[in-house]
This record gives structure tokens, sequence and C-alpha cells, in this order.
């Protein structure tokens, strides 16, 4: 009876992991509005590249002054082969493909299609790390997805290309497969190490954009440079470190739950820092992002010891 009383306790909700998605979505939301400021100036490639090189002299400064050291041999050897998925595809494929994307498709659209992530993690991690299937997972997805469906309805200009389409859900099907395979990596490495090589394999992987950054750095408006260097060192460098501390404490499907959050808050900012009044109906989709996500993040009511004795333990 103990035992199945045991199996059936609640885990305390981690406080520390929730800040640092918190710190997270707030950072990845402020993303959107730099990515569409520094592409007037920057074509996708380059940003990328400009964004990932900033991360990597950030975090190799933090490291340093946190005494923080590469990771062993021995290390890379376990996780050589998620590392590589995680840095080649979410700090590679994925910045590229959504930067480019989105000069296709409005932001509503983009918001919308992207956000098909947090479900793909959801059944990914379901099947390749034994997370499982949780109701109420699953159903605060479906809540949150039909917010974002909304915020995109809402503020959609209807200019979308197949293209575009195309380039914003292989950026979703990248972020998801890094997700899982970053949450393997950190069972190995420190949060700040995994960063730090995904983003090394991710400006590498950007190297042949090169010749283009060092063409369009200099014409460039200081704005343009500035959010360069505030989308390395902010929601790349400090965002993925939050990420990667709350990911290496929390289930990945749950985790990736709060990123629907991400919508409303790039409306909110785009209103506050681009003058851009987001339509009546996308506060409708931001309540609904936030319902989800309470929803997805709800835990089981345990059973009390009566109720154990009374119907026996459950498989």
């Amino acid at each position: 009876m103990e035992a199945a009383a045991a199996k059936l306790e609640v885990r305390p909700r981690d406080y520390a992991a929730l800040s640092a998605a918190g710190i997270t979505v707030l950072l990845w939301g402020s993303a959107f509005v730099g990515i569409r400021s520094a592409g007037r100036s920057y074509s996708p490639g380059a940003l990328s590249l400009g964004r990932l090189s900033v991360a990597v002299a950030g975090l190799a400064i933090l490291g340093l002054l946190r005494g923080e050291r590469l990771p062993s041999r021995d290390a890379l050897r376990e996780v050589g082969i998620p590392l590589l998925v995680c840095g080649l595809l979410w700090f590679g494929a994925y910045n590229v493909a959504l930067n480019s994307g989105e000069r296709r498709v409005d932001a509503g659209t983009a918001a919308m299609l992207v956000n098909v992530g947090p479900i793909l993690i959801a059944v990914l991690a379901g099947l390749l790390l034994s997370e499982g299937f949780p109701r109420s997972l699953f159903g605060g997805l479906a809540v949150a997805f039909v917010g974002v469906v909304i915020i995109a309805v809402a503020s959609s200009r209807h200019t979308a290309t197949t293209a575009g389409v195309l380039l914003c859900l292989a950026a979703a099907g990248a972020y998801a497969a890094g997700v899982v395979a970053q949450k393997v990596v950190l069972r190995r490495l420190t949060p700040i190490q995994t960063v730090f090589c995904c983003a090394v394999i991710g400006a590498l992987a950007c190297t042949p954009f090169a010749p283009q950054l060092a063409r369009q750095i200099g014409p460039a408006n200081g704005g343009s440079t500035g959010w360069i260097v505030y989308l390395g060192l902010a929601p790349t460098a400090l965002g993925f470190i939050t990420w990667g501390f709350a990911l290496s404490r929390t289930d990945a499907g749950r985790l990736a739950a709060t990123t629907y959050l991400v919508p409303p808050i790039s409306v909110l900012l785009g209103w506050a820092w681009l003058n851009e009044t987001p339509a009546g109906l996308a506060y409708l989709g931001g309540a609904l992002c936030l319902a989800g996500v309470a929803v997805s993040r709800r835990r089981p009511v345990a059973a009390t010891p009566t109720e154990v004795s009374r119907n026996g333990p459950r498989s």
C-alpha cells in the first residue's frame, strides 16, 4: 500500500523552472520584434549568422566568468548525435527558415504555423522520451492552439505564399526535433555547455552566409545592428540558458506548452515598441493561450490512502 501511495504522489511544483520558463517566453516574445526590425537591413542568412556569432561570444564570456569548462570528450561522444541534431536544426535551420518565412507570410500566420511545434514536441516526447500522453497536456495544447489561430486570423493580412507556409512549417519541425534532442543532451551537459555547443554548431552551419553579412553590415543602420546584438545576447544566449535550465527539470511536452505565451507577448510588445495596435479579436486569442498553458500545467490530484486501499494501485 505504501509503495502504491508513493507511486501516486504528485511532485511539488518547481518554481525555479517556472521562473526560468517565464524569462524564456518573455525574451523569445521580444525576438519577433527584433527580427522584424533587423530584417530591414539584413537578409535571413546574414541575420542568423550575426545573431549566433554574438551568442557564441557572449556565452564564452559567461562561461569563463562562471568557471564553466568545455564538455569532456567522453560527454561529447555520449551525446554527440543529439547535440548535432539540436545545433543544426534548432539553432541553424530554424533561424534561417523562420527569417525567410516571415518575408513571405504575415506575422500572425507565421505565429500560427510555428506554434505547431509544441504539439509535435509533445508527440515526439511521448514516443521517444517515454513522457506519455497526459490528457491535461493535450487538452491544454488544443486550447492554446485555438488561441494562436485566433491571433493569426485577427492580425492576418492574407499575404501568405505557399513557400512561406512551407518554410514556417519547416521551422516548426526543426524546433520540435531540436527540443527533444536537447532534452537528451541536458542529461549529460549543463545548460550553458549545451547552449554554447549548439550555438557554435549553428554558427558553423551558417558560415556560407558570411559574405552576405560582410556586405550588409557596412550600409546597415545602427538600430538594425543593435537588434542583432540584442538577439544574440538576450533571446539566444540568455533565453536558451533559462530554457535549458527549465527543460532539465521539466517534461519536454509540458514545458513546450508554455511557448504558447510567446504570440500574445509578441503582440503586446509590437504594440508597445512598434506602435502596432492589435485587432480586438487578438485579445481573445491571448486569453485562450493563457488558459491553455494553465490547463496543460495542471497536475493530477493524488489519490488518498483510503482510495488506494479501496481501489488498489493503478498501473
